[in-house]
């Protein structure tokens, strides 16, 4: 916005997310059901796609213009520091692929709970489809120049015609995804923590009282958390590191193993056992590299 209009008050990062928190989101997340939410969803998954056909449609131009050179396939470990660097992305890709906490709450309101396998099956394609894309045509368009977050490589000139207008529209198509997934997010988000702090209470969406004054706490938390946390990718590093790793692999192998209703085999517990061995280890390997990455400099000095 500072780029755009200049700076003043209302071009600020806090002004800009008291805007968004308010115009945006609370309207949003005031829906008591997530079927609700299946428009702004799909809007999305829209804004997703034009990201990824932007960058393809740019890498391709540039590559019949024969101004890509062939990027380095391998990464390039000066020292112990860039070593440690390459567990930095672990935590992000974790993040990535985390969903479990929106299964039961979509499970419930359809009409067929048997197709929800084939629905999370689905996403994962999809979603994985559009990261492999992203990454790809990422490096091949920027090479060595590729950045921790690729979109601040279109910030500046990309050597083709329309070069800011495209700039743009990539930053304002991500941003708007991002906005719009955010509710989903944030419903599972008050259903688990009203259901973890309120266990024998009716369901939230019959307390408007509890339902109201949830939903205030949580956005204040994200809101102060947003303001005082400098980015994004510091946020991804140790969340993706810390409970992305326990929802996704230490907590459903836990289940599996205290199985209650006695129907685990030797190769689920197996399994599961496995699941959290790994999650510790690379969990463990990925907050120290975070740690690690913060004290040091590009050239691995301590600072």
């Amino acid at each position: 916005m500072e780029e755009w209009f200049g700076e003043h008050w209302w071009t600020t990062r806090s002004a800009l997310l008291m805007f968004t928190t308010l115009f945006v989101f609370a309207p949003l997340i005031s829906f008591k059901r997530v079927d609700s939410l299946r428009y702004t969803s799909a809007l999305s998954v829209g804004f997703a796609i034009v990201f990824v056909a932007i960058t393809a449609g740019v890498t391709i131009v540039k590559l019949m213009e024969g101004k890509i050179e062939m990027p380095r396939l391998m990464p390039k470990l000066e020292n112990q520091a860039s070593f440690w660097k390459l567990f930095t992305s672990v935590p992000v890709l974790v993040t990535a692929y985390i969903c479990h906490h929106n299964v039961l709450p979509i499970a419930n309101e359809l009409r067929d709970p048997t197709q929800m396998k084939l629905i999370v099956r689905k996403s994962l394609m999809f979603c994985s489809s559009l990261y492999i894309a992203t990454s790809f045509f990422g490096v091949v368009l920027f090479g060595d120049h590729i950045l921790d977050d690729v979109l601040a490589n279109f910030d500046g000139d990309i050597g083709i015609p329309y070069s800011s207008l495209l700039d743009d529209l990539i930053r304002v198509s991500y941003g708007l995804h991002l906005m719009l997934v955010f509710p989903i997010v944030f419903f599972s988000l008050r259903l688990n923590v009203d259901g973890l702090l309120f266990p024998y209470a009716i369901p939230i969406a019959f307390s408007e009282k509890r339902f109201f004054s949830m939903t205030v706490a949580l956005m204040g938390f994200i809101f102060m958390g947003a303001n005082f946390i400098p980015s994004i990718w510091d946020a991804f590093q140790f969340t993706g590191a810390t409970s992305a790793v326990c929802v996704g692999y230490i907590f459903p192998a836990a289940i599996t193993l205290r199985d209650t209703h006695g129907i685990a085999t030797k190769k689920d517990r197996l399994i599961s056992w496995m699941m959290i061995f790994l999650a510790v280890s690379t969990s463990t390997v990925a907050v120290t590299s975070d740690i690690y990455g913060t004290l040091t400099v590009d050239k691995g000095v301590i600072t």
